[in-house]
C-alpha cells in the first residue's frame, strides 16, 4: 500500500511539474551559457534594494538602448536583439518618465530576473572610464606618443566570422593589395614601424604609459593647450589577443593585487620604463582612434551597442553570450578610495564590450569620465551577482 502511496504522489508530483512547466513558459531567449552555468530563475522580491533603486534613472538609460534596439544604424557588432526585447522597448516608450514606481511596475511586468550562476562563486565586476588627459596636436616634447587613426588596410571581422587561413580566435585583419587577409601586426610590430605610411597621428598624449592606459579604456577627452577638449572614440584593433598588464605585475611580484590600483600601475610603469615596455608588449592588441567631435560634452563616450554611457548604469558584457539592450541587476561591495565599502544594488543596461570581458557573469561597470571616476574604476575587483532580466514572452 505503501508502495502505491508513493507512486500515486509521484504521478501527482509529475502532473504538478508538468502543470507548472505549462503555466510559466520559458523566456523566448535562452542565452548560450557554458555547460557549467544555470540560469535560476528569481522574483523581484528575490533582489535586495530593488524597491530602493531609482528605476527611473534606469528606465532611461534603457530607452537609450531602444533607439539602437528598435533602430540600428548599422547591423549590430554582437548578438542580435532577442525576441521580446523590442516590444519591452515599445512598452517603455509609453511609461511616465522620471515616476519610480512607474517605472519600477514596467521592468516587474516587462521582464523576469534570472541569476547567472557560475559553477564556483559568483561572477566577477571590475570598473572602466573615460580618462581626461593633457595633450597636443602636434608633437611637442612634453608630448611624444600619439594616438593613431584606425588604417584603411584594417578589417574588422563580425562576430563569430572566420576566415580561412586566418586563426580562428582572431576578430580583425590585414587586406593586402591582392585582397588576401593576413593576420595583423602586434602591439610591438605596431611601436615598431610595420604600419609605415598607414600610421597616422591624431592626436599627441605624454607617454606611451598615457596612450598604453587610454587603449584600455578606450575612449578619451585631451585637454589641449589652448583649453580646449577634444574626443577621441574607439574605432577598432587589430584582432589581437587582449593580455593584462596589472596581471602580469603582480605576477611578477613587483606589486600585491591589494595594492594595485590605477595610479600605482601607472607609476610603476613610469618608473620603470624598460620593464614597463616590456610588459606593454605582451600585450599583443593595439587599438585605433578617431575624433567624435559628434559627442556632446555632457554626454558620456558611446559604447559598441552605439549609444553614450551612463555612470553607474551602463556596463560592458561578453558580445558573444548577452545581447545589448538587455537590463542586468548587479549586487556588490564597492571599495571607496577612503577604504570604506559600500552595496552596490543597481539595474544596469548591456550597452558595451571589452576584449577582457569573457564570461557569462564577467561585467565591466562604466564608472564616469575623469580622474576621481579612474580611481574608482581602478579599485573595482569584486564578486558580483549577475542577475539578468530576460524578457517575457508576449501576451
Amino acid at each position: 500500500m505503501r508502495r502505491l502511496s508513493r507512486l500515486i504522489l509521484a504521478a501527482c508530483g509529475l502532473t504538478l511539474l508538468s502543470l507548472t512547466a505549462l503555466a510559466e513558459p520559458a523566456p523566448p531567449f535562452k542565452p548560450a551559457l557554458p555547460a557549467d552555468t544555470t540560469l535560476r530563475k528569481l522574483s523581484f522580491a528575490d533582489l535586495p534594494g530593488w524597491a530602493a533603486d531609482d528605476q527611473a534613472a534606469a528606465l532611461a538609460v534603457f530607452r537609450d538602448s531602444c533607439r539602437a534596439v528598435l533602430a540600428p544604424a548599422q547591423p549590430p557588432a554582437g548578438l542580435p536583439a532577442p525576441v521580446g526585447l523590442a516590444e519591452a522597448c515599445r512598452q517603455a516608450a509609453t511609461v511616465a518618465a522620471g515616476d519610480p514606481g512607474a517605472a519600477r511596475a514596467f521592468f516587474e511586468h516587462a521582464f523576469t530576473p534570472y541569476e547567472v550562476a557560475p559553477p564556483v562563486g559568483r561572477g566577477f565586476l571590475t570598473g572602466y572610464y573615460e580618462p581626461e588627459v593633457p595633450g597636443s596636436l602636434v608633437r611637442t616634447p612634453d608630448f611624444s606618443a600619439t594616438l593613431l587613426a584606425r588604417p584603411p588596410d584594417l578589417v574588422t571581422l563580425a562576430h563569430g566570422e572566420s576566415v580561412p587561413g586566418l586563426p580562428v580566435e582572431l576578430n580583425a585583419a590585414r587586406r593586402l593589395a591582392d585582397g588576401r587577409l593576413v593576420p595583423y601586426p602586434d602591439r610591438g610590430g605596431i611601436l615598431d614601424g610595420a604600419l609605415a605610411e598607414n600610421a597616422r597621428p591624431l592626436v599627441w598624449l605624454r607617454d606611451d604609459v598615457e596612450v598604453f592606459l587610454v587603449q584600455v579604456q578606450g575612449s578619451t577627452r585631451v585637454r589641449l593647450p589652448d583649453g580646449s577638449t577634444r574626443r577621441f572614440a574607439y574605432d577598432g584593433k587589430n584582432g589581437l589577443p587582449y593580455t593584462s598588464v596589472g596581471r602580469e605585475i603582480v605576477k611578477g611580484g613587483h606589486v600585491p593585487l591589494e595594492e594595485l590600483t590605477l595610479e600605482r600601475l601607472k607609476a610603476w610603469l613610469r618608473a620603470h620604463p624598460d620593464k614597463g615596455r616590456e610588459l606593454m608588449r605582451l600585450n599583443r592588441s593595439y587599438v585605433f582612434f578617431r575624433e567624435a567631435a559628434e559627442l556632446p560634452s555632457d554626454k558620456g563616450p558611446r559604447g559598441a551597442s552605439g549609444v553614450s554611457l551612463t555612470p553607474l548604469r551602463s556596463i560592458a558584457v561578453d558580445r558573444g553570450i548577452w545581447p545589448y539592450g538587455l537590463p542586468v541587476w548587479l549586487e556588490a561591495s564597492v571599495p571607496q578610495p577612503d577604504g570604506a565599502s559600500t552595496a552596490f544594488q543597481h539595474l544596469t543596461m548591456a550597452q558595451d564590450t571589452g576584449s577582457a570581458i569573457v564570461g557569462p557573469a564577467r561585467v565591466d561597470l562604466f564608472v564616469g569620465t575623469g580622474e576621481a571616476a579612474g580611481t574608482q574604476a581602478g579599485l573595482l575587483r569584486q564578486p558580483v551577482r549577475f542577475v539578468v532580466l530576460l524578457p517575457n514572452p508576449r501576451s
